[in-house]
Parts: structure tokens; sequence; C-alpha cells
């Protein structure tokens, strides 16, 4: 982010233990409740599901922000927003995965991100049951369990790989686009959830997109994607923000980002 001097590159970049202890906040409440036979869902206005371990982990992280940034918004999934009009904003999703968390995939993961005037400026992608974590913040690599990771240029879309969390999101509207993207991809594979996200930061993918998406959804991922060298932005190509559409697309380099965009719009 051009935007962004070097004083305020620091102050975010201190914001990153912070962060981190949230995510081990959020670990603490949702790896001892993850393939519990005893968990409890709930079935949400919008048909998704929720648990205990989904409200336990957002309400701890609030409780450190509390603590740690009351000057801060928040805006979570399972608890709401506040102070959205403020400078800092932090954005939460406990579970992001949450039908793979209660189907015993862990393919789920905690998602905590930071945003400056609505843009996101650090994120982290906590993966519990698989003991892995993305780190993304302005101005620094993205680390993968504390190490630097890199995306990777796939050179054609042909030699591409493919990840969406199921083709049952795409609605009339958006499967053209997305049908036309994967027929013309090596390979195209289903049920990561955020997780592909970090697949491509890693360089183990090449594409990972989704459609109708909420900030809590994406605003981490942001960070991870173009710490490691990647692009990510919503499916018009404009940035990834708290006020994005939330059809969101992340690829490994420009070349294959741009390749994806325009055969989404069908070219």
């Amino acid at each position: 982010m051009e935007d962004l001097d070097d004083r305020l590159r620091a102050d975010i970049q201190a914001f990153v233990p912070i962060a981190e202890r949230l995510a081990d906040a959020a670990r603490a409440e949702t790896l001892k409740r993850f393939r519990s036979p005893t968990l409890a869902v709930e079935i949400k206005s919008d048909r998704s599901p929720v648990t205990i371990a989904d409200r336990a982990a957002e309400a701890a992280m609030r409780s450190l922000l509390d603590e740690f940034c009351p000057d801060h918004g928040i805006l979570g999934e399972e608890a709401g927003s506040s102070g959205l009009d403020r400078e800092f904003v932090w954005v939460l999703d406990p579970i992001d995965g949450t039908r793979s968390f209660v189907t015993g995939s862990p393919l789920w993961g905690t998602l905590i991100a930071l945003s400056w005037k609505g843009q996101p400026v650090l994120g982290i992608l906590d993966a519990p049951a698989q003991n892995e974590r993305w780190i993304g913040c302005v101005g620094r690599p993205t680390l993968f369990n504390g190490a630097p990771c890199r995306t990777r240029a796939a050179g054609d879309l042909g030699h591409a790989v493919l990840y969406t969390t199921t083709p049952d999101l795409f609605c009339d509207d958006d499967r053209p686009g997305f049908e036309g993207l994967s027929s013309r991809v090596a390979e195209r594979r289903y049920c990561a959830d955020c997780y592909a996200y970090g697949m491509v930061a890693s360089g183990w993918i090449d594409i990972a997109l989704d459609p109708a998406t909420k900030p809590y959804d994406y605003m981490a991922l942001v960070p991870v994607v173009e710490g490691a060298g990647g692009r990510m932005t919503d499916w018009s190509g404009a940035p990834a923000n708290l006020t994005s559409s939330g059809w969101v697309i992340a690829a490994g380099d420009s070349a294959t980002h741009a390749a994806a965009l325009a055969a989404l719009k069908g070219g």
C-alpha cells in the first residue's frame, strides 16, 4: 500500500503480537471442541451453522481487544460490529469453515484482520487442527509457521490448480464465469475454505476464489496472499477491502490473476 509511510507501517507491525494472542486464544477455544461427539450445532437465519466453539472463540478475541485496543473498531461474524468508522478496525471470523469443523475436516481456520481506513493491513490465517499459521502484514513478507513463504507463478492457466469452497455456492449468474475459468485450468478442487488461500500463499496451488463472501471471510487473507507475492482482489479486479462485493479471487502472480479474471468474464 503506497499511501502508508514508514512510521505507520511500524505502528501496524506492532499489532502483530496482539493478533497472535488473539489467534492463540481462539485456538484454545476451538481445538478442545473439535471432533467432540457432544458438540451442538445451530442453524442461523442465513442457513449457515454455528457452534459454541465459534461464539467462545470470538468472545475470547473480543476480550483481548477490549484490553489492548479499546479505541479500535471490531467487526465479527458472531457478535456484530462496533466502531466501524474508526481508523483501525479488527475483523474476526472465529471459525471459517464451520461446516468443515462440524464434520471433522481439519481444513477450517480462524481469520483475524486489522484494517486501516478500510484497507486490510494485517492478517492471520490460523489452522489449529493442522498446527499451521500464516501471518501477513504490510512491509513484511508473509510467514508460514515462522518462516517466509512465497507464491508460485503458474505460467499459463492450463498449468494452474484452482480451489474453491464448493460449486454449490455459485448462483446462476456466477456459474458461467466459474465454469469458464475452471474449464481452462489443469485441475479444480473443493472443500478447503480459507485454507485454500494459505495454499496459494505457500505456492502449493495457483488460484483460489469464492463468491458472495463477507469481510470476515476474506479481509485477513489479503495481506497473507499479497505479502507472499500474490494478488487478491474482487472479481472486477478492484481491491478487496471492507466495502468490496465479496466475490474474491487470489492468484500466485499478477499474470495468472489477470488471466483468471479474463476467464471469469468470458475472455
